[in-house]
């Protein structure tokens, strides 16, 4: 099974599209691995750097509302898992990208503003945390000494979709 915790990475910004996760340009790219370098390549936000150490030992990623929006394609998930990150949690996400986490076995957590900002609380610490137990449907955030614990809500075929590791491990166990 995926792995759904470890250091954080705090991106700070509502309506991160797909071609920021991947470019458009490295679509070619024969496999999945072959995506991983180019993770976040084209992200701008202040201070952040996407071959930097923070971004490489990130295993959660932390961000605002309509994550994953622009063109529909698998690449955004899959050079996350590339990357072990199987966990966005956002305030909300493009449709398609959020099925396409689910269908890949990764979790798209959805949490409202103030759940978002006590997160955020973290981005400072670098020690941040966070591990998401997909039954329990919790979130527990560690870092600077102090730790908090979150609620979400996930559907149960969603759920299904992560704890069987996608759609195709689903399907191959139910059909």
């Amino acid at each position: 099974m995926k792995s759904f915790a470890g250091p954080a990475l705090f991106l700070d910004r509502s309506d991160i599209n797909t071609d920021e996760i991947i470019p458009a340009k490295y679509l070619t790219e024969i496999t999945k691995q072959d995506l991983r370098p180019y993770i976040l390549e084209d992200l701008k936000l202040p201070g952040f750097d996407p071959k930097g150490e923070k971004t490489s030992s990130a295993r959660v990623i932390v961000s605002r509302a309509n994550f994953g929006c622009g063109s529909s394609r698998e690449h955004a998930p899959w050079v996350f898992e590339v990357n072990d990150i199987n966990v966005v949690i956002a305030e909300s996400f493009a449709r398609i990208f959020r099925q396409n986490m689910f269908n890949c076995g990764m979790a798209a957590i959805e949490l409202p503003k103030e759940g978002l900002d006590l997160l955020f609380g973290y981005a400072g610490c670098e020690d941040a945390a966070i591990a998401v137990d997909i039954e329990a449907q919790k979130i527990t955030a560690n870092g600077g000494g102090k730790q908090h614990v979150l609620s979400f809500e996930i559907s149960p075929f969603d759920k299904a979709l992560v704890l069987a590791g996608g759609w195709v491990d689903y399907a191959d166990s139910k059909y």
